[in-house]
């Protein structure tokens, strides 16, 4: 069996500031995490910890922006799981200011029933709730905001490009007041705070920000006076919402593009908010041109990348910071607490892939904790460009929970599974969880499938330990994993399963080249796993995701290459966050990309190809790397057709996808077949 180990956290020798500290005694704090789980305060506003939820968009709203059972369901399950506040996803204060089509809305009093249902719920476990204020600003379409998109001047937006107009002062003042109305309705609706979206390049962040604002007026220039519409907002709902209502800010501390402000302008700007009213500041980073994708930073970025600011911003308030970037582990928020680094930190995406995270480190179950990959697969990446309600790559149940349990069978079934690759145990783990006698079969010695190459590339070793979390939790519920055996014809004849679920996987394509059967050519996936020596120069062929992370390997190691691409322009582009990173890993290296080159034969130490009609040679070939993708694998399908044993196809074994696929299909292979 796999084992992930993580260091634990030493016991705190730097005590944190004490913004709201609530004594007690340590020996009631549980596995040694004494700051985390210590309780704090914001205003008026008590929380049992220090662990907070932060605005996650979903798509689970109504596009009339109302609240639904789908979303309600979703933010109980993770108070459940016992954070101390959870923040709702932007929730437009003006309909001109929705960001997409399903935001939930603020901006009338007919939402206020709908809304209700939120801290109503999240109260029963607890947990405090506060709803995000947000004006998408310039960053929207007029389809979505039923008008041209409003800025604080007439600067499209770098990524949408999307025209947009420039409000007027009368316009300005209208949006502060509806600002300080949505707080009154938050209020009403029994929420415990309101947090101001001062973010990632929305429209707090466009006034504040000399990258997109460029007025010359009251509201633009210099700094006090890009400043002035945050403070004016800050100003407006504390008169509206009166002294003991949290007012909380979230703001990107250093906006990481030319043009945009730094974190020496956030520091200056920090006291004026809670002069103004502002109760505890949310240190994020970013807008939707900083490279990278910082604002949802992916795997490529270490964790607790952004701490450093927060500790900036702690320097130079009283008030309380609350740290976000790539936190997962309870361990490194407890250790940031003690440092001083902030005052309460934000789990994001860990609350998506483990709602009972905080539960299972408060007992010192840390080998319990199925721990966020940072891959975006499911959240941000299939919100943004696929369109799609947010779920969890490695979470098929999150977005679900409004469906409830489907129980245990009580005609509990003797399932096989051939493979233990990510479709195969996720497979196994839904079948026994449904009170299913399951045994997997993998012909490999150690699971994985896939993910066993798939995690050698710089940065990807997660994504093994999640093979590690889910052969613990199966060996937990007791699932025969039989590693070093295949699952023949014979042995299901003779074994007669009830069900097979076919998870076998995908083999690499073999393209037809002549010399492809070369001893200087491997595939990428024996370059990964070393099953071959290392040689410099390479040639790797293919620039999709695995060309470009096996290049991305081979120059960690110090081997020179050359990337050969058939298209004009490289598959891996860099809107999203491992993409990014990937492109600038191997510009910076000096790597020769080649585009538009169809290699027409492989040579002993050369790779022959054309490139605009043109046939060259690339020598010296001293390796040559194969990465044109990958083919199902699907061997015992006709046999299990002919002795009339029901089989599910899962994962790669019916197409070759991404892992949110695989583990999706994989845990709902027993759900009913559409018709």
């Amino acid at each position: 069996m796999i084992m992930v180990t993580i260091k634990k956290a030493g016991d705190a020798k730097i005590r944190p500031a004490a913004v709201g500290k609530t004594e007690r005694e340590p020996s009631d704090l549980p596995n040694g995490l004494r700051e985390l789980f210590h309780p704090v305060s914001i205003n008026r506003m008590e929380l049992k910890n220090r662990a907070v939820m932060p605005a996650m968009g979903t798509g689970y709203s109504k596009h009339d922006s109302t609240v639904t059972d789908r979303l309600v369901a979703y933010l109980a399950r993770r108070a459940q799981g016992g954070a101390g506040l959870i923040i709702t996803e932007v929730c437009a204060i003006d309909p001109r200011g929705k960001g997409f089509p399903s935001e939930l809305g603020i901006w009338k009093d007919d939402f206020i029933p709908g809304l209700s249902r939120i801290p109503r719920a999240l109260h029963e476990s607890g947990a405090k709730a506060a709803v995000q204020l947000h004006h998408a600003g310039r960053e929207t379409f007029k389809i979505v905001a039923g008008d041209l998109p409003e800025a604080p001047s007439a600067v499209p937006s770098a990524i949408l490009n999307q025209p947009c107009a420039e409000m007027s002062i009368e316009r300005i003042q209208e949006i502060i007041g509806a600002f300080a109305s949505a707080a009154v309705r938050a209020k009403q609706s029994g929420f415990d705070a309101v947090e101001i979206h001062g973010a990632h390049g929305y429209l707090v962040n466009q006034f504040l920000s000399p990258f997109s604002n460029v007025r010359t007026d009251a509201y633009g220039g210099s700094d006090e006076n890009r400043a002035r519409f945050a403070i004016e907002i800050i100003k407006k709902i504390r008169e509206k919402t009166g002294p003991d209502f949290p007012i909380l800010i979230r703001v990107s501390a250093d906006e990481l593009i030319k043009g945009g402000y730094d974190l020496s302008f956030i520091q200056w700007l920090a006291p004026k908010l809670a002069e103004a009213g502002v109760d505890a500041i949310h240190c994020s980073i970013g807008v939707y041109s900083t490279p990278g994708n910082l604002s949802i930073a992916g795997f490529d970025t270490e964790p607790g990348f952004n701490l450093f600011r927060a500790r900036a911003l702690k320097q130079v308030v009283k008030i309380p910071v609350i740290a976000v970037g790539r936190i997962a582990d309870p361990r490194l928020a407890d250790q940031a607490i003690a440092r001083g680094d902030a005052d309460l930190v934000s789990f994001g995406r860990q609350h998506l892939t483990d709602p009972d995270f905080l539960a299972k480190a408060s007992r010192g179950d840390f080998d319990g904790i199925r721990f966020c990959l940072a891959c975006n697969q499911g959240c941000i990446e299939r919100l943004s460009y696929e369109m799609k309600s947010a779920t969890c790559a490695i979470n098929p149940e999150c977005g679900k929970e409004f469906k409830g349990s489907l129980g245990k069978d009580p005609q509990g079934k003797k399932i096989w599974i051939v493979g233990a690759g990510p479709a195969g145990l996720s497979a196994g783990l839904a079948a026994v969880e449904r009170g299913h006698q399951v045994t997997i079969f993998e012909r490999e010695r150690e699971p994985g499938g896939q993910l066993r190459s798939a995690s050698k590339p710089p940065h990807k070793e997660a994504f093994l330990q999640w093979v590690g979390w889910i052969t613990r939790r199966l060996n937990r519920l007791g699932v025969s994993i039989r590693l070093g055996q295949e699952l023949t014809g014979e042995l299901i004849a003779s074994g007669k399963p009830d069900l097979v679920a076919l998870a076998s996987g995908a083999i690499p394509v073999r393209p037809a080249i002549p010399g492809i059967n070369s001893e200087n050519v491997c595939d990428a996936r024996e370059i990964l796993l070393g099953k071959v020596p290392l040689k410099s120069p390479a040639v790797v062929l293919g620039a999709g995701y695995v060309g470009m992370e096996t290049a991305d390997f081979l120059l960690s190691r110090g081997i020179k290459l050359t990337l050969l691409e058939m298209k004009d322009s490289l598959p891996v582009n860099n809107l999203t966050a491992h993409g990014y990173w990937l492109n600038y890993r191997l510009k910076k290296s000096g790597a020769a990309v080649l585009l538009g080159a169809k290699v027409i034969r492989i040579e002993p130490d050369a790779v022959v190809y054309q490139q605009a009609g043109t046939e060259q040679r690339l020598t010296p070939a001293a390796l040559v790397v194969t990465a044109p993708g990958a083919c199902p694998e699907n061997q015992l399908e006709q046999f299990l057709k002919k002795l009339g044993i029901p089989f599910r196809i899962i994962g790669d074994a019916k197409k070759p996808r991404r892992l949110l696929e695989a583990v999706h299909e994989g845990f709902g292979f027993l759900d009913p077949e559409p018709s």
